[in-house]
């Protein structure tokens, strides 16, 4: 279901709470048949010690979760829990929501959580694989040494959740991946991802995460003006993708920075999706054009001058 023009501010959005409707979490529908569970689904944790760990959690991110992130565990099955992350400033994931659905294993903590990313078949980050499968050491989904990997004694989700917002999702993704690098340099890797959390972003206000939905429609009306003012920065070459900080003129000429044709081409078609997008759910967006019509200096994109820079533009990308 696609978001409406429901006013509720993030503000009102509890950093940490319990809920009861589970039915769209990734390993609700991943529990194997001979699970233990009662008539009505409720996982059945038999370990006293887990269970007391598992609220020992709870207690844990309601009291300490940073304000960048926000959680729900459920009251039916409290071995699942779901996390959102709000992408940083100076990254290329700036402004962007990231949902993370996590399952307590049953002799949890002696093995640590499982962690599905909620992708829409997109990659954007060597971490996060298009099928949800995310690579960290501290999952034991990567090699690591010590306090790297999982300690059952130390480790915590809240550290978990940490780790994913400051190593995995931070202002260089591209050095994150040891082997075949995932561009010719970290600034083009930078171009693809933001454009990947820009179609993250539509997808989740076609298909918002349940228990959510108001969230994600206040995040993005409160964010709509710079993330829309990011893409004609970024497309413009006025500053390297993550660093816009909100303050840079739409209508500046100077260019800083070499941008490819293939990036401006996914601003092109990207930016009026996003308008149409925040439009509907109530954003201000009004003050902005409704797409991306210039030739990257403020000029408009004909005459001989538009396309001999176009064509020089696809024989340089």
């Amino acid at each position: 279901m696609a978001l409406g023009h429901e006013q509720v501010g993030v503000n009102k959005f509890k950093q940490f709470d319990c809920v009861v409707d589970y039915s769209d979490h990734y390993y609700y529908h991943q529990s194997k048949p001979n699970q233990k569970s009662n008539s009505h689904g409720t996982m059945m944790i038999n370990n006293r010690n887990t269970m007391k760990r598992i609220m020992k959690e709870w207690e844990i991110l309601e009291k300490n979760l940073p304000a960048s992130i926000f959680v729900r565990v459920y009251e039916g099955r409290i071995d699942l829990l779901r996390a959102a992350i709000i992408g940083a400033s100076k990254t290329p994931y700036h402004n962007g929501l990231f949902f993370f659905d996590l399952q307590f294993p049953s002799d949890y903590p002696n093995n640590p959580p499982k962690v599905y990313y909620r992708s829409f078949g997109l990659r954007l980050n060597p971490n996060l694989y298009n099928s949800g499968y995310v690579c960290l050491s501290l999952l034991n989904t990567w090699g690591g040494k010590g306090t790297e990997r999982w300690c059952p004694d130390k480790s915590t989700i809240l550290q978990v959740l940490l780790s994913l917002q400051g190593l995995v999702l931070n202002e260089k993704p591209y050095y994150n991946e040891p082997g075949i690098k995932p561009a010719w340099s970290w600034e083009s890797y930078n171009a693809d991802v933001f454009a990947l959390s820009c179609k993250t972003m539509l997808y989740l206000m076609k298909k918002p995460a349940r228990n959510f939905e108001g969230f994600i429609a206040a995040h993005f009306r409160d964010h709509a003006s710079v993330i829309l003012k990011a893409c004609v920065a970024y497309r413009n070459g006025r500053v390297r993708v993550g660093l816009f900080d909100g303050d840079a003129p739409v209508g500046s000429k100077k260019k800083k920075v070499n941008v490819s044709k293939k990036f401006k081409d996914s601003m092109n078609e990207l930016y009026p999706e996003l308008y149409k997008a925040f439009n509907r759910i109530g954003a201000s967006v009004k003050n902005l054009p409704e797409k991306l019509e210039d030739d990257g200096d403020g000029k408009p994109a004909n005459g001989i001058i538009g396309k001999l820079k176009r064509f020089w533009e696809a024989m340089t990308a």
